[in-house]
């Protein structure tokens, strides 16, 4: 609900949100009568055990006991690990690290145990790191009976290498390549292979980079979107849902424009002033919300296919034969609420920055069905096929 980090607010009297930690203290004060008796205000003297080192105490704690109760869970089975890159905020090196295994009622179980900070990512530094947080907690390197990443991190050479060294060590610990994942990339290299698309993401990422690259620009988004969220929340309960940042910019639409509008009227920057008027521009146009809603489809989100490749298939041809009006209709109702023009499908389409008269004789109709629509799901079709 707070949407916020554990601690790094304003934790005084006088604020108005004190943060997890305080917040979820009074919650909890509010509903047990003998902790309100001693916490907070209630508290003897200074013995409110509320101070940052506290806090992190009470973290460390849970995280004992909860890493405890998974290894206790394991017991002596095998299992395996799923390792992968995760960069803190100070852009450290680190590896997170997750248990599989089937536990005693014979369900697979899949669980966090811990990071793995890495001075150097070579193989033998990496094999060390999981060596180590295995041992912290009982478990051994000769127990495992499979590995595997993601393929797609910084660190991929390396553990492509940390395999090998695994395997040298026991030969049972199977290297598995996440199919899933790999199918993912497959499918989005190849939809940014279209000029189009390959320009919407590009639009994209200028997006986040002027917007996420200011902690000013990052706060009014945040503070205009809150507005949003407590004036919806009674309607909305599945806000929390959205995922990606193509459902994050839908979703955001609004508030996103009225944080470029400030930009481009206020910024003493003249580049960054440019850049935001520019971006402004295009995210107005119906290509831009056109493609924005057809990338972000749900029916072609196949990471959580039991058979991915039949299966994603099946859902791009479902969707060529029967998802353009719905996805047309679609577009329409979000540039009407957010007074975007409208295209005239029998209109001669013109791409940006061209002119109608050096442009390729076709209708908004034709360019928007046949040229992105049908194009990309058929380079998809090919993809698969081969």
């Amino acid at each position: 609900m707070q949407r916020l980090a554990f601690q790094g607010n304003d934790e005084s009297k006088n604020s108005l949100n004190q943060g997890n930690f305080l917040e979820l203290l009074k919650v909890l004060a509010s509903c047990n009568e003998e902790i309100n008796n001693v916490i907070l205000k209630n508290a003897l003297d200074n013995l409110r055990l509320t101070s940052p080192d506290i806090q992190k105490d009470i973290i460390n704690a849970v995280a004992t006991e909860t890493t405890k109760a998974i290894i206790t869970d394991l017991g002596d089975d095998l299992f395996s690990i799923l390792v992968d890159e995760c960069r803190d905020i100070s852009v450290k090196e680190q590896m997170r690290v997750a248990i599989r295994y089937v536990n005693g009622s014979g369900c697979v179980i899949e669980r966090f145990i811990g990071l793995v900070y890495v001075h150097n990512t070579s193989a033998a530094s990496l094999k060390k790191g999981i060596e180590s947080l295995l041992s912290t907690y009982g478990l051994s390197i000769f127990s495992l009976r499979g590995q595997g990443c993601d393929g797609a991190s910084n660190m991929r050479s390396e553990f492509n290498s940390l395999k090998s060294l695994i395997l040298k060590n026991n030969s049972s610990a199977y290297y598995i390549y996440c199919f899933a994942h790999q199918l993912q990339l497959t499918l989005v290299a190849v939809a940014k292979k279209h000029s189009s698309i390959g320009s919407f993401f590009n639009t994209v990422t200028r997006l986040v980079h002027i917007i996420g690259g200011s902690y000013k620009c990052r706060d009014m988004l945040r503070e205009k979107q809150l507005e949003k969220v407590f004036k919806g929340i009674a309607k909305d309960t599945c806000w929390s849902f959205h995922y990606g940042t193509l459902i994050n910019l839908i979703h955001l639409f609004p508030s996103v424009i009225d944080v470029l509008e400030y930009i481009g009227e206020n910024d003493s920057d003249d580049p960054q002033k440019a850049e935001a008027i520019d971006l402004l521009d295009i995210m107005n146009r119906f290509e831009f919300i056109f493609l924005s809603q057809v990338l972000q489809k749900r029916d072609q989100d196949i990471v959580s296919a039991m058979n991915l490749v039949k299966v994603s298939k099946c859902h791009l041809q479902v969707i060529r034969e029967n998802g353009w009006e719905a996805l047309l209709l679609e577009v329409l109702e979000f540039c009407d609420k957010y007074d975007i023009a409208v295209l005239d499908m029998e209109d001669v389409y013109v791409a940006r920055g061209r002119s109608r008269r050096r442009s390729e004789e076709m209708t908004n109709l034709h360019h928007y069905r046949v040229e992105l629509f049908y194009s990309m799901i058929d380079m998809h079709f090919q993809e698969l096929n081969n």
